[in-house]
């Protein structure tokens, strides 16, 4: 069995007001398939960044694991230069060869 996708529905209120983007749409994106890849956070450990496309920009969506419970427990969202130059940037330099 699959593990449960969970977040705070005051947070994803939130994110929707701040940042114009919630955890429906990144769950929507994580469904068709959307992720780009997924990193270590070096910052928190035990956490985990999932990297996704939505439209043109490149999201970060750190995440914890529970393996008992077979949850993801999303943390936020947010859009990342840096993320978006990597990977939109590879991509477009494989299109023009």
């Amino acid at each position: 069995m699959g593990y449960k996708i969970e977040f705070s529905e005051e947070k994803n209120l939130l994110l929707y007001e701040i940042r114009g983007i919630n955890f429906n749409t990144v769950i929507q994106t994580i469904e068709k398939r959307g992720i780009l890849d997924i990193l270590e956070n070096k910052n928190y450990p035990g956490q985990k960044i999932l990297v996704i496309k939505i439209k043109n920009h490149i999201y970060a969506v750190p995440y914890i694991v529970n393996e008992k419970k077979k949850t993801i427990f999303l943390k936020t969202v947010y859009p990342s230069r840096a993320l978006t130059n990597k990977y939109l940037k590879k991509k477009n330099e494989k299109n023009e060869y």
